[in-house]
C-alpha cells in the first residue's frame, strides 16, 4: 500500500520497512501473544520517490530523527496491529509533508511605535500610583 504525502508525492511501498514487536500496555492476556506494536522505516537517501531537492531538504530538516540513514517512526496505541500501521503511515505522512513545507518568511525586526511607547508608560505609571496609594500613611 503506497503513502500518498501530497499529489506529487507518493511513498511506494516496496521503500517501507515494517518491524512488529509486542507492545506493553493495554490488552489484557492478548498483549502476551501478539505483535502489535509498530516500527515503520523509511531511508530517505535511499528513496527514488524523492528529487534531489526534496531529499537534501528532508535530510536538513529531520537530521535529529534520523537513525543510521533511516526515519523510523513507532506505534503502539491501540489494541490491534492493523490501527498501529494507520497510526504509524498518517505519522510519517504528517512527519514528511511538515519538512517539505516552505519555511515562513523571516520576521522584519522593527521599533515600537511613539504612541505605543507612550501607552506603556501611561500604564505603568498608572500601575506605580496605585501600589503607592496602598501604602500605610507617613506617621507625623
Amino acid at each position: 500500500m503506497d503513502l500518498h504525502i501530497s499529489r506529487s508525492l507518493v511513498i511506494p511501498a516496496s521503500e517501507l520497512s515494517w518491524n512488529f514487536t509486542r507492545s506493553s500496555g493495554p490488552g489484557g492476556q492478548h498483549v502476551n501473544t501478539s505483535d502489535s506494536r509498530v516500527q515503520l522505516s523509511w531511508s530517505i537517501a535511499g528513496s527514488r520517490a524523492l528529487s534531489p531537492w526534496q531529499r537534501q531538504r528532508l535530510l536538513d530538516k529531520l537530521s535529529s530523527r534520523l537513525a543510521g540513514g533511516l526515519l523510523v517512526v513507532t506505534s503502539a496505541q491501540e489494541r490491534s496491529q492493523w490501527r498501529n500501521r494507520q497510526d504509524a503511515q498518517q505519522k510519517l505522512a504528517e512527519l514528511v509533508a511538515a519538512a517539505l513545507r516552505p519555511d515562513p518568511p523571516q520576521r522584519r525586526a522593527t521599533k515600537p511605535t511613539r504612541g505605543s511607547q507612550r501607552r506603556r508608560l501611561a500604564s505603568k505609571s498608572n500601575r506605580s500610583a496605585t501600589k503607592q496609594l496602598r501604602r500605610r500613611p507617613p506617621v507625623d
